[in-house]
């Protein structure tokens, strides 16, 4: 059967994949609210289209941090890619290089930012989960820096894991025959068996709770790369990250996988977006499975977005191939729906393309001119 849509991948991945395995990727924290929500929030976003308008050609190509990539469509940082397929982080790195688009690489990947570099040319962020051991982190830093990676990702929503109870029920715990990859040399590459979630034992024993703005400072003393701080869902934290020298902002929830019952990121985003006031990019990672929500999330004022799950159930799908097809299936959908709402160039896609639920309805129906 031919896969026509992103979506399809999830079933194919459920049948190949151990239970255990599946279920770490694709469930969220506790009643799951908010995985449901980061999907069904897009769906209270209507369009606006402009009709006549020449759409002959369009113009997808956008600039992150400088770097210039096809689409602002990019890959989400998930941990432990090798659980989904043997090629792991390998085969989503060269799909993200092929489609001309950013990987981000997990800190808790199944390969280390050398093999990953090894596999060629790319644009490339590291995700940076910041240890007690403060030398571990300046250590992964310098690591990721030489490899040639271009950014760094701090994650700022995991001072604590959130409560996974698949995870619980599955005592989850990493595949023996992987590791870790980047922290092998310094003995954190594995994961012990546990009572519960052998993930929630690993990160209350070496992820720093103490973690605050301070250190967001001195990660830019130990670093040169820009700062991206991902998990960011109000316009306090968004001026914050500002004022302590982020380079841009990733409106994230973690995938629903942290606290559960907080807004869906594109619910999110409007606030982010004019809290930051155009100092910094915002991106938008979570729930997009389609061209049309790539569209909905740069109307309201996203610089691009993330896909995190597409990546893990089309690599384990079909490896390599299966992660090219979701960003080429995205990349088909968004075009068609820049056409289809009378948009050439991202710049022309505006807010009074769409209309959402949360709009008073007569402020919206009739735009300033």
């Amino acid at each position: 059967m031919e896969i026509t849509n992103v979506m399809e991948y999830e079933a194919i991945a459920k049948q190949k994949l151990p239970k255990m395995v599946f279920d770490y990727y694709a469930s969220g924290a506790e009643d799951q609210w908010t995985l449901a929500e980061n999907r069904n929030a897009f769906s209270r976003i209507l369009f606006r289209p402009r009709i006549l308008i020449d759409v002959s050609k369009i113009d997808m190509a956008t600039t992150v941090l400088g770097f210039k990539i096809s689409m602002p469509i990019m890959i989400a940082p998930t941990a432990m890619q090798k659980m989904a397929h043997p090629e792991g982080e390998y085969a989503t790195a060269r799909a993200a290089s092929a489609a001309g688009t950013i990987m981000t690489l997990s800190s808790w990947a199944t390969s280390s930012v050398e093999e990953v570099a090894s596999t060629g040319p790319g644009i490339r962020f590291f995700q940076l989960y910041v240890y007690k051991d403060r030398n571990v982190v300046a250590q992964l830093v310098r690591r990721a820096e030489r490899a040639g990676f271009k950014a760094i990702a701090l994650t700022v929503d995991t001072p604590r894991l959130g409560r996974r109870e698949s995870d619980i029920k599955n005592r989850f715990s990493l595949p023996p025959f992987l590791t870790l990859k980047n922290f092998e040399g310094l003995d954190l590459g594995k994961m012990d068996k546990a009572d519960d979630s052998g993930l929630a034992s690993y990160v209350a024993g070496q992820i720093d709770r103490t973690l605050s703005w301070k250190d967001v400072e001195w990660l830019q003393t130990i670093t040169r790369l820009p700062i991206l701080v991902k998990g960011v869902l109000t316009a306090e934290d968004a001026r914050l990250s500002v004022q302590a020298g982020a380079a841009g902002i990733i409106v994230s929830n973690h995938g629903a996988r942290q606290l559960d019952y907080v807004p869906s990121t594109i619910m999110a985003l409007e606030e982010v977006v004019k809290a930051a006031q155009g100092r910094v990019p915002v991106f938008l990672d979570g729930g997009v499975r389609r061209g049309t929500d790539v569209f909905k999330a740069l109307a309201l004022g996203a610089s691009g977005i993330f896909i995190g799950r597409p990546v893990v159930f089309s690599l384990a799908s079909e490896g390599e191939a299966g992660v090219r097809k979701v960003l080429q299936m995205l990349r088909e959908e968004f075009e068609l729906t820049m056409a289809l709402s009378g948009c050439r160039s991202l710049k022309e896609i505006t807010r009074d393309h769409i209309v959402a639920d949360w709009d008073h309805p007569r402020a919206r129906l009739a735009p300033k001119l």
